[in-house]
């Protein structure tokens, strides 16, 4: 899989094992065409008459790389792929990816758990790895806002309940780039704001939480709980599905949060990035608490992430890059963040050693830090 003039060190370095710092849950049952096909793109809908998802980055990608694992020859048809995973059965399937990506550990976002998909410990156990929880905020907000009967009840419970969660916890997470945008007002909101806000949301609860005084409630609450545990807390960015506004998910729009959080020492990690991996980049620079990686970018963009990742490599600390698959539904995406890392750093970090401008030594360095270093000291793994 690796280029064949690859430094030995380099080679070992991008096959040790890795730590997937960010993904969720796959499906546990035989699925469908069409099921399977909804879990490939992020746009959650059929592909239009006469087409099909597999005429994608990703698509063609399931057929190169994961048709190997279920002993099928490569760029085998959809209908062939798909015939074969339903033979196997799920089980099996999601059994052989997960463990053929050389993930060690896995960092589940529990925020999506549903019956038909596999909890942390179920992803571990079919990986053969490690795996924790991190903690989705506005899915804990939700459950509060189910139980609360008055505003300083919700104030209360969401401060008791993320304190419980993150006891069980090696990080915190958030989708506020969902919600409101990451151009948030960065400040603490005040007490009677909170108050006032979360009287309007307790008469609707069921509704979607988009309020930015009560996101930004939960954001600092969290940070709160963070700072006494020590925990990062992850922010989605960049890339993602269509319920995203896309021109509101620059990390760049968040430096004013990033800066107020750097006295507290809090682990700021931005994932998937893409097409603002420059930014996060640039960010993780001249901030020393703010980490980045490219997530689902890798599976999404296949072939091309290599360029992506050599982008990243631009300006990142080496000391500041993690590796995640993102993969949700689906085990072949986590088969591909995992192919498309190491092919991807493959690239950058042998181009840097022909040329001279590294040593076989620090390249290798560079993988291990990327691959599963980084995410160890961050998450206290």
């Amino acid at each position: 899989m690796l280029p064949v003039d690859l430094p030995d060190a380099v080679r070992d370095a991008l096959l040790a094992p890795l730590v997937d710092h960010h993904c969720h849950g796959v499906r546990r049952d035989d699925l469908s065409r069409a099921q399977f096909e909804l879990l490939i793109g992020e746009s959650r809908s059929p592909a239009p008459p006469g087409t099909t998802h597999f005429d994608t980055p990703l698509g063609a990608a399931i057929r190169r790389w994961c048709a190997p694992v279920l002993d099928l020859e490569p760029h085998v048809a959809p209908a062939v792929y798909l015939g074969r995973r339903q033979e196997l059965g799920a089980g099996e399937v999601n059994r052989r990816l997960l463990q053929a990506s050389g993930v060690v550990a896995f960092l589940v976002d529990t925020g999506l758990e549903a019956p038909d998909l596999l909890s942390a410990a179920e992803m571990g156990r079919h990986g053969g790895a490690a795996a924790d929880e991190i903690v989705r905020l506005e899915q804990v907000e939700q459950d509060i806002a189910d139980s609360a009967a008055v505003a300083v009840d919700y104030m209360d419970s969401l401060g008791e309940e993320l304190v419980a969660r993150a006891a069980r916890a090696v990080g915190l997470k958030s989708i506020i780039a969902y919600r409101c945008g990451l151009d948030f007002d960065p400040s603490r909101p005040s007490r009677g704001s909170v108050i006032a806000a979360a009287n309007r949301r307790l008469s609707d609860p069921r509704e979607r939480l988009v309020d930015p005084i009560l996101l930004r409630h939960l954001l600092w609450t969290a940070v709160d709980v963070a700072r006494d545990r020590a925990l990062p807390i992850q922010f989605h960015t960049g890339y993602g599905d269509a319920d995203l506004d896309m021109s509101r998910a620059d990390p760049a729009q968040m430096t004013g949060f990033i800066r107020a959080l750097q006295p507290l020492g809090i682990p700021v990690v931005l994932l998937h990035c893409y097409p603002f991996h420059r930014q996060a980049a640039y960010l993780a620079s001249v901030f020393p608490h703010v980490y980045v990686d490219v997530g689902l970018t890798l599976t999404h963009t296949a072939a091309g992430s290599a360029r992506i990742l050599d982008e990243l490599l631009e300006l990142v600390p080496f000391h500041k890059q993690l590796f995640s698959s993102d993969c949700y539904g689906l085990a072949e995406c986590c088969h591909l963040g995992a192919v498309y890392f190491r092919l991807g750093m493959a690239g950058a970090l042998g181009r840097r050693v022909e040329s001279g401008e590294w040593s076989a030594a620090d390249a290798a360095r560079v993988a291990h830090m990327a691959g599963s270093g980084n995410a160890r000291r961050v998450y206290r793994l």
